[in-house]
């Protein structure tokens, strides 16, 4: 394609209606038909990034391949496109500002008054535009957050300017609610007519509208929001509630949503894409052949968000094996030697998940000796890991008080140390060693 493609999805009425399931849907469908497709999410809080985030706040904190700390949302981009995604996949308005102000600093803006228009949007418009010019045919950049928001208003204003700037070449997907009252049985059209004006008042016309429903929607209703909302019938989407995220694209493509981007960006459509790969893991994930339980020890599962990968991950595994994953969330802080034994009866293998802190360690201690001591599978992911070489030296090597430094610094036995690159770092966020490098295990040495 000659120029980079640019599709904006942002969200109306209340927020967790699914933007970044959307994004990843139109992602698919359109990388299923040949096009190179990346996916970006633009959070408006003014952290750096989600790494000082509470996961009962915000959910995982997502790791990339470069060891950013990112938004949950990358990891439904990763997990659909089958896409490495980087720290340019997730901008939050902190970087945007804090890289606006260095630039101050240094004096790059030759004593101009440094404000929101123009400084703050053509940040905002570079950082978009830079991840375009690594040779994609289509960007998508999900806008975090409500329209109304205060927080989102510079990047409202950032796409409004491109679309000023490079029309043919962006479009708009307002994603939004059309709840349904149970005491008059009708489904009301009002809030999605007033999230669409709140659009319309910062300069954004949306070109397709996806209403999120849990009832069927009838033709006639969605002409109506049409009519109201300046977009065409066959632009005016559904998005009702399916057996699982993956069965979006699919929904999607049913109501030729991938056909209607390519036209309005006056492109060819061509045939329709089988999906015959995505068909297929549908498939053994609806007919599995066998059932196992696994337990998942953690201190954040009255939240399952903020175990989304690992959660996601067990679907994907178990339909590669044609196998239902039950999966127990069983907390960590509730585990003792006395209860663990009852809890984790009928598990299959066990999970001990990441975690920072202190709080619900000593049950985490409890499952993985369970699990070692009756020959069960298990999996211990970053502190998950650590504790299990701390069970090890505690209840096999007699250490009793072995520990972590982060959790005891005085301990006598220090079988898990901070690393001596990190002990001079007081900085918290984007300061640990993440993401992928390569690690050779050495001959003859202690690994």
């Amino acid at each position: 394609m000659a120029h980079t493609k640019y599709i904006f999805v942002t969200g109306g009425v209340v927020s967790g209606l699914g933007k970044g399931i959307i994004s990843s849907s139109i992602g698919k469908l359109l990388q299923s038909r040949g096009y190179k497709v990346t996916i970006q999410k633009l959070d408006p809080y003014l952290n750096i990034d989600p790494g000082t985030l509470n996961p009962y706040e915000h959910g995982e904190c997502y790791v990339t391949i470069d060891g950013a700390e990112t938004d949950l949302d990358l990891g439904h981009y990763e997990r659909f496109l089958d896409h490495e995604t980087t720290q340019a996949n997730n901008i939050t308005t902190g970087r945007i500002y804090r890289n606006v102000i260095e630039k101050e600093r240094r004096g790059d803006f030759l004593g101009k008054t440094v404000q929101i228009i123009p400084h703050i949007t053509d940040e905002i418009k570079q950082d978009i535009q830079i991840i375009g010019h690594k040779g994609y045919d289509f960007v998508i950049t999900e806008i975090g957050g409500t329209v109304g928001d205060i927080e989102s208003l510079p990047f409202i204003e950032a796409i409004r300017q491109m679309k000023w700037e490079m029309e043919h070449e962006c479009l708009f997907v307002h994603l939004t609610l059309v709840p349904f009252l149970e005491a008059s049985q009708e489904l009301k059209t009002k809030p999605t007519q007033h999230s669409v004006k709140q659009l319309q008042q910062a300069g954004v016309q949306p070109d397709i509208l996806v209403l999120r429903t849990e009832h069927e929607l009838s033709t006639e209703l969605r002409r109506k929001v049409g009519q109201f909302c300046n977009v065409d019938l066959d632009s005016v989407v559904q998005s009702i509630d399916q057996k699982t995220i993956y069965q979006v694209p699919i929904a999607m493509a049913e109501q030729n949503l991938d056909e209607t981007i390519l036209r309005k960006f006056g492109m060819e459509v061509g045939e329709k894409p089988p999906m015959v790969p995505w068909r297929t893991f549908l498939q053994k994930l609806y007919n599995p052949k066998h059932e196992v339980q696994i337990a998942l020890v953690g201190k954040y599962v009255e939240l399952p968000d903020a175990y989304k990968s690992i959660l996601e991950s067990f679907i994907h595994a178990g339909a590669v094996h044609e196998c239902k994953v039950h999966v127990k969330l069983v907390q960590s802080e509730q585990l003792t030697a006395e209860n663990v034994a009852h809890e984790l009866a009928g598990c299959s293998g066990i999970l001990v998940a990441p975690g920072f802190g202190n709080r619900g360690i000593e049950g985490k201690f409890e499952a993985i000796r369970f699990a070692r001591e009756n020959d069960i599978p298990f999996l211990g992911i970053c502190l998950g890991m650590q504790c299990a070489v701390i069970e090890f030296a505690r209840n096999v090597l007699g250490y009793h008080d072995a520990h972590s430094t982060e959790m005891n610094p005085d301990t006598p036995h220090p079988v898990i140390d901070i690393m001596e690159s990190q002990k001079n770092i007081t900085q918290m966020g984007g300061t640990m060693r993440l993401g992928g490098y390569p690690c050779t295990l050495k001959k003859d040495s202690r690994a």
